[in-house]
């Protein structure tokens, strides 16, 4: 696409009785807010096979036909989020089997048992059906899949699926007893067929953690499996019609680095919780990190599937964004990577749990709304930015996110039990550097141990990576030996990948990189504080600190109270050309701020801005490799200002973006 796609899902198929006057008004509505895309068909199953076999395609023709008559690109969906009822009653396997044992019945959405060949076989036909009427139709833009997958079957299908997995993982019940340490509690299994899911029905699965790992991983290569089934008639009949599925941020249940995998395009639904209040950094830091996270799954530019152009429905308070905000919000994914804004939804529907949520056209129905006016900002704002399309983000800096790792800490009984705050934690040091206007990706373990992935970067951080996969270690520790500087935290290098604890000193095989010998781990009371006391400063130590010797580390900060007081709480390991540093203990961000401020300076890691950025203004970059787009972003309800040098003083309203175009610097 030569242009930033601008637009949203829409359900013409729920106004089939007043379409004569709503499809066209809907037309000319989105031409005057600037949409040239629109997401079809991703409910739409009921509409297009009301009866078993009987295609209803008439009212889609007349959209696609629509559509390409006003120059609005189909993101084209496959209806497989959400089956006819005919289905679940006519074919009952179709239903999923909870955690307890329990079959679903028919209703919501998501609501399929991902192995039933009857489902399997209902979606292949109207995917092909789809494909082979559609797939030369000029509007024609992307394929859709599905729509957010998620949740788990534990059906007896599913149960010899997930056997038949650990079988070829394993091969032999030895090999698995082992890897899962089952002689723990007498949970040896002699025969493959006593191995179930884990069950929220009894404790007896939740005690072998492997088996919890396993099932996660099995869960993802359902995902995988089934999206593969769903594209294979796509890409057979479609070969050059991208495909991809609408992701969930940082959602626990999928490994989406793995899904990430088999997309052609990955794109991700926003809906950040804007207050309209300073606590909007905070809310803009972490939307960054989502949006980055996205962009690294695949190294490029991701699609901004949905996010709301104003108050988000299913949130505990659906507050309305107040002036700005719906165009600081688009433009932040722009910069952090994406090649479209899209929103739920185009047109607010009558019924249903969604018919409050903020949608581009209201219930009032013309352009005379505020909304309205917001979104057509946006399209005017993205139809000026065609030089950004297809544009890469520079960055030096790699921050690890790692579902399998994640999966383990949540799993973990110690420490905080299941508080270990990884999410957050990952959040807070990467917003040290979004902070500084530093591009970063957010990347999985997995991705270090593959051959000169590392090469790329001068800095890589690696908060609470309890679990080592195997070769990761071994590419860390050679990144710091050539060069590289390398961060780690309190609880690394804990477990293996079976989550199996390493022996002979954590962190594990990371010891002699990082020079340091972790002893034990205090576990603080919610009302208790340490202090780490470096560089002349005191700052709040809480919730972990980790009790560490120094072997061929330098202690930069010690602790400064209990009885580990004056003990190492920061140290740095130089090995190679490289060093190495450990924060032994969570802190605030005041730490981290300081911390990163000095790393930065000292790597000299490109930042998109060479200028101080006040608190709450941030700066990214994208860039063709001659020419830099800067985004320069105010997230505070107040003015700011950058001083820009030589170029000046540049002034910010609140909740403003300034795009600076400037040529790229050649090495």
């Amino acid at each position: 696409m030569p242009h930033l796609l601008h637009g949203g899902d829409y359900n013409p198929d729920q106004w089939l009785k007043s379409k004569e006057a709503t499809w066209k008004e809907d037309m000319r509505l989105a031409r005057l807010a600037g949409i040239n895309t629109l997401s079809v068909g991703i409910f739409a199953w009921a509409a297009l096979e009301p009866e078993e076999g009987r295609y209803e395609f008439g009212w889609l023709d007349e959209i696609m036909d629509l559509m390409a008559e006003n120059g609005i690109s189909a993101v084209l969906a496959t209806p497989s989020g959400a089956r006819p009822g005919w289905m679940s009653h006519r074919y009952p396997e179709v239903l999923r089997v909870n955690g307890d044992r329990s079959k679903n019945r028919h209703g919501g959405r998501h609501n399929h048992c991902l192995t039933s060949p009857v489902y399997r076989e209902k979606t292949l036909a109207i995917n092909t059906a789809l494909a082979e009427r559609y797939g030369k139709h000029p509007a024609l833009g992307v394929w859709h899949l599905s729509n957010e997958y998620g949740g788990e079957c534990h059906c007896d299908l599913c149960q010899e699926r997930f056997r038949a997995f650990l079988q070829d993982k394993y091969g032999s019940l030895d090999e698995l007893n082992e890897a899962w340490w089952t002689a723990f509690w007498a949970k040896t299994y002699s025969d493959w067929s006593h191995i179930e899911s884990p069950s929220t029905h009894w404790r007896g699965e939740q005690d072998i953690h492997g088996l919890h790992l396993d099932w996660m991983r099995f869960t993802t290569e359902q995902f995988v499996d089934f999206y593969l089934h769903e594209a294979a008639p796509l890409k057979a009949i479609t070969p050059d019609v991208p495909c991809t599925t609408n992701l969930m941020g940082t959602y626990p249940g999928i490994d989406y680095f793995r899904l990430a995998q088999v997309l052609d395009v990955v794109s991700w639904d926003s809906y950040p919780q804007w207050s309209g209040t300073e606590r909007d950094v905070r809310t803009g830091a972490e939307a960054a990190f989502h949006h980055d996270l996205t962009r690294s799954l695949k190294g490029k530019p991701f699609m901004l599937m949905e996010s709301s152009p104003s108050a988000t429905n299913w949130r505990p308070v659906a507050k309305l964004h107040r002036p700005g905000v719906h165009l600081l919000q688009s433009l932040q994914a722009v910069a952090h990577g994406s090649d479209t804004v899209q929103y739920f939804q185009f047109r607010k529907g009558r019924g249903g749990s969604e018919k409050f949520h903020g949608a581009v056209v209201d219930h009032e129905g013309t352009e005379n709304t505020r909304v309205f006016r917001d979104v057509a900002e946006v399209g005017a704002r993205l139809a000026e930015l065609d030089a950004v399309v297809g544009t890469d983000t520079p960055a030096e800096v790699a921050v690890v996110f790692d579902w399998h790792n994640r999966w383990a800490l949540d799993d973990m009984k110690g420490m905080l039990q299941q508080k270990t705050g990884y999410h957050r934690t990952v959040v807070d040091h990467y917003k040290a550097f979004w902070e500084q206007g530093v591009p970063t990706d957010v990347i999985d373990s997995s991705l270090i141990a593959e051959p000169g992935y590392l090469d790329r970067y001068k800095v890589l951080v690696a908060p609470m990576l309890h679990m080592l996969r195997p070769g990761v270690a071994e590419a860390v520790d050679a990144f710091v030996r050539r060069g590289g500087t390398f961060v780690a935290s309190y609880a690394t290098g804990y477990v293996d990948e079976n989550d199996r604890t390493f022996l002979g000193g954590f962190p594990g095989p990371l010891r002699d990189t990082l020079g340091v010998w972790c002893e034990e781990i205090d576990a603080l009371y919610e009302d208790d504080r340490n202090a780490l006391e470096w560089d002349g400063r005191s700052y709040e130590a809480f919730d972990l600190c980790e009790l560490v010797h120094a072997e061929t580390a330098e202690v930069l900060g010690t602790y400064g109270a209990d009885f580990y007081a004056g003990s190492p709480a920061l140290t740095v390991n130089a090995r190679g050309e490289g060093q190495a540093y450990f924060i032994a203990t969570r802190t605030g961000e005041d730490f981290l701020d300081d911390f990163y401020r000095g790393l930065v300076a000292s790597t000299g890691v490109e930042r998109a801005l060479a200028a101080d950025l006040p608190a709450g203004v941030t700066a990214q970059v994208r860039t063709d490799g001659q020419t830099d787009h800067v985004f320069v972003q105010n997230l505070n309800p107040t003015a700011a200002a950058v001083d820009l040098g030589a170029e000046g003083i540049l002034e910010l309203a609140p909740f403003s973006t300034a795009i600076l175009d400037r040529p790229r610097p050649q090495v």
